[in-house]
């Protein structure tokens, strides 16, 4: 029986209050208070757009914050997806022990931030680091390096703790290649194709939409990625690693300059916004290739 408009309706209620009340509300008061001075003990005062004007031709902190993040980004969505992408088609092809292998590539997906950090501070140690040890040991030399605090590594360091643990995106490309109809595979091999072609002529272009999924997934994790950055360098040494949540939360709790923080959140709402609209018209993740 069909449903009749009123009951659609109270259905959709629930979600629809809940979103109004836990998002909708907020991003309009953050949008509307970034355009006011307010500060902890201040007066809570209109100023139109002198927070955007000072964010964009007066902030360097704020400009390489803003850097950092869409290099993040570009590096998330093309090399972090690539790998993913390579490891599932070579786990695809895999007969035993490929469950295995995602299994303990999703490891990192699931544990959490805070200890994630902890580990990365241990093996990036200077002291007793893995990292200097096994170069010591491969070299005969001491290696005494810091890592995440030496200008010359720290962006670089920073970056390998997440940019190589490509587990979600594995397993969504996984799904994406046993998906596709085992007919269409066999017809292009009957016509003589190799498997290099098939995976790339055949499987790639009916991957589209898991691929542009996987992309939208990759570049709106570093539009929020706080916890490691956070954890490990602190946007440190200097601001080398800073990014824009993270500048966020300084600007806010640190210096509790609540205004102009807004104005940072309303640039990444933005910008997650167009990122997202973006990647889905490169992929077209309205078509359908079957």
């Amino acid at each position: 029986m069909r449903a009749k408009k009123w009951q659609i309706g109270a259905f959709l209620l629930p979600s629809i209050a809940l979103f109004i009340l836990i998002y909708l509300i907020p991003m309009v008061i953050v949008f509307v208070t970034s355009f006011f001075d307010w500060k902890a003990g201040g007066i809570f005062r209109f100023v139109g757009l002198k927070n955007y004007i000072q964010g964009f031709t007066a902030d360097a902190r704020l400009l390489k914050a803003g850097t950092n993040t869409i290099i993040w980004v570009l590096l998330q969505s093309f090399v972090h997806v690539g790998i993913g992408t390579l490891l599932a088609f070579g786990l695809a092809k895999m007969k035993r022990g490929s469950k295995v292998l995602r299994t303990i590539y999703m490891l990192p997906n699931v544990i959490s931030a805070a200890a994630l950090g902890v580990i990365f501070l241990n093996v990036f140690n200077s002291s007793y680091g893995l990292l200097n040890s096994l170069l010591s040991a491969i070299t005969g030399k001491t290696w005494t390096k810091n890592w995440l605090f030496d200008t010359n590594s720290a962006f670089i360091t920073v970056t390998c703790t997440w940019l190589l643990f490509t587990g979600m995106i594995v397993i969504l490309v996984t799904a994406g290649i046993m998906s596709i109809p085992s007919d269409v595979v066999e017809a292009a091999r009957i016509d003589g194709a190799t498997d290099f072609q098939v995976n790339v002529r055949i499987k790639l272009p009916l991957l589209r939409n898991i691929l542009g999924t996987s992309v939208i997934l990759a570049a709106t994790s570093m539009l929020k990625e706080f916890e490691l950055i956070y954890l490990t360098t602190n946007g440190g040494p200097g601001d080398m690693t800073i990014n824009l949540p993270l500048y966020l939360y300084k600007t806010s709790l640190t210096d509790n300059n609540y205004g102009y923080a807004n104005m940072i959140s309303v640039v990444l709402i933005i910008a997650g916004v167009l990122a997202v609209a973006f990647i889905n018209k490169a992929f077209r993740m309205d078509e359908s290739d079957l």
